[in-house]
């Protein structure tokens, strides 16, 4: 069942919400392999499994153009090992990197992950790599998945030795295959030549580059294998070759120690010039391996987020607005660097747009939107004027420099004549209540709350039985479509009792209170000097 956020749980909330939103496709499942009079796994399996590759190699050798991208999946898929309830255990203790993935065959995430673990296997298996490649019908064998510790599908887990580690790299085959890598002792790529470096250009196209003349005996060596081991994302890439180097990184002025990062978008060559620290190297990957505008993906919520840089700026549009847009953005972006991160949201797509829009209580919005999150200080700002490059620009500058008030959202301000119970919302609260001469005792409610209603009927009844006291005023206001910096409430329904000259200091009245103990503590709280105290409903 979902549930809007409260306002006040921000971005916490929201971004755990994002990531539960990745990976929508329909459901693949591999079929199961059984060799007769042999088991699942085992290693006659194994060592057929090796022979049929063999086949199936030479066939593509002898008929390339006949190669189909089924066959490619196909043969992609026999490479991860079936783990079931009787191979599991061996297989993990048996082998000293074990990569599993475990699955349901019902659930979407896990049927898109899948052919991408596949092509990960296969990348790994033609760099020699060492690491067993499984995965785990965790519904059909759920007790050896529950002693596995797969909670949740899809679920990523490393073997080293037999005890594990989650996994904690990006989804895409080649994130995967990284990420494998560094955590199975090869933090680096080594390309001694023209023509490895130009097969590597094919299949990689982010990457951060290291040359060093003298290989290990150079100057910060150390420093850049140890930021590539500590770095789980980005493949690192060392040589001693300068014209290997410059063919990766065709602005390289010198023969010396470099470190450069190369991207896929119009600020493609970044050079670092800082000392060859394994530190100050990860400073200038997170500041810079970005694009300078990120497109949003279910995918990649989670890398956003973790983001050192905190203060986002997201643009809600769909693709064509958004195109008049990008050139004006890459310049403001460029502008910005390392002080904010313009992301790109496609509108259109609800799942990815609408819990961020929520948040302003812009839903029904179809019009291009521009809004910022400070995730350091928990808050948010919108460009409430035509979103055109000018105002973004101008908007983008103020959030730099701080002098952009944070954006409270609100309903328009309701007519409250002959009202016994005043609506407040977030543009009338100053006035209507902090600001107030009078004493305000104020329902904080939601619609989505289950016992709101009753404690709103209490408050009616309330005011009712103290029409006429004087300075005293009866409020209520919706939170989860209002905001105010100074109503800091998480839960609801909430009674707080403004008193004059007290109002930075409100009283909680306990919600579970009957009306006749609300009425006393009221009393008692305000002291009529002019009207015997009521106490009776």
């Amino acid at each position: 069942m979902s549930m809007k956020p409260k306002p006040n749980s921000k971005f916490s909330i929201l971004f755990t919400f994002l990531v539960l939103l990745s990976f929508l496709i329909v459901v693949v499942r591999s079929s199961d392999v059984a060799v007769e009079g042999k088991e699942a796994g085992s290693e006659g399996d194994l060592d057929d499994l090796e022979q049929l590759l063999a086949v199936d190699e030479q066939l593509q050798e002898e008929r390339p153009e006949q190669q189909s991208e089924a066959e490619t999946v196909s043969k992609a898929q026999r490479i991860v090992v079936e783990l079931n309830g009787d191979n599991t255990k061996r297989l993990i203790d048996g082998n000293e990197y074990v990569m599993v993935l475990g699955y349901a065959p019902w659930c979407a995430r896990s049927a898109e992950l899948m052919p991408r673990f596949a092509e990960a296997a296969t990348g790994l298996k033609e760099m020699s790599s060492s690491v067993l490649m499984a995965k785990i019908d965790g519904e059909r064998y759920s007790k050896v998945a529950s002693q596995l510790e797969i909670k949740g599908f899809p679920t990523l887990l490393l073997f080293v030795n037999g005890s594990s580690q989650p996994y904690t790299g990006g989804f895409s085959s080649e994130e995967i295959v990284i990420w494998v890598q560094k955590k199975t002792g090869v933090p680096t790529i080594k390309l001694d030549s023209v023509d490895k470096a130009s097969g590597f250009m094919k299949k990689h196209h982010t990457f951060i580059l290291g040359l060093f003349e003298n290989s290990e005996a150079s100057s910060g060596y150390d420093e850049f294998v140890k930021a590539a081991s500590l770095d789980n994302e980005i493949q690192f890439v060392e040589t001693s070759s300068s014209h290997v180097a410059k063919l990766l990184f065709p602005d390289l002025k010198t023969n010396n120690v470099f470190v450069g990062l190369v991207k896929t978008e119009a600020e493609r060559y970044t050079a670092y010039d800082g000392p060859c620290q394994a530190e100050k190297i990860l400073e200038f990957l997170n500041s810079n391996k970005f694009p300078l505008i990120t497109k949003l993906t279910e995918s990649n919520t989670v890398r956003v987020y973790s983001s050192p840089v905190k203060l986002q700026v997201m643009v809600f549009s769909k693709t064509d607005d958004f195109e008049t847009l990008a050139q004006s953005l890459e310049d403001t972006a460029r502008r910005f660097k390392s002080k904010l991160m313009l992301i790109y949201i496609d509108i259109s797509n609800e799942n990815l747009a609408m819990p961020f829009l929520t948040l302003f209580g812009i839903e029904d919005t179809k019009k291009t939107i521009v809004a910022a999150f400070d995730n350091n200080l928990n808050s948010k700002f919108l460009l409430e004027s035509d979103p055109s490059p000018s105002n973004i620009e101008e908007f983008c500058s103020g959030l730099a420099h701080g002098t952009v008030s944070p954006y409270y959202k609100s309903e328009p301000i309701p007519e409250n004549q002959n009202s016994s119970v005043v609506a407040v919302v977030g543009r009338t609260f100053d006035e209507l209540v902090l600001k107030s001469q009078e004493n305000v005792l104020l329902e904080v409610h939601t619609p989505w709350c289950v016992n709101c209603e009753a404690v709103s009927k209490q408050v009616e009844k309330l005011s009712k039985h103290f029409k006429g006291f004087e300075n005293l005023v009866f409020a209520r206001i919706d939170a989860s479509a209002n905001e105010h910096p100074k109503l800091e409430v998480d839960d609801y329904p909430t009674i707080l009792l403004y008193k004059t000259g007290e109002k930075e200091n409100p009283l909680k009245l306990s919600t579970k209170s009957s009306a006749k103990e609300m009425a006393v503590f009221i009393n008692g709280e305000l002291k009529p000097k002019d009207r015997s105290t009521k106490d009776e409903l």
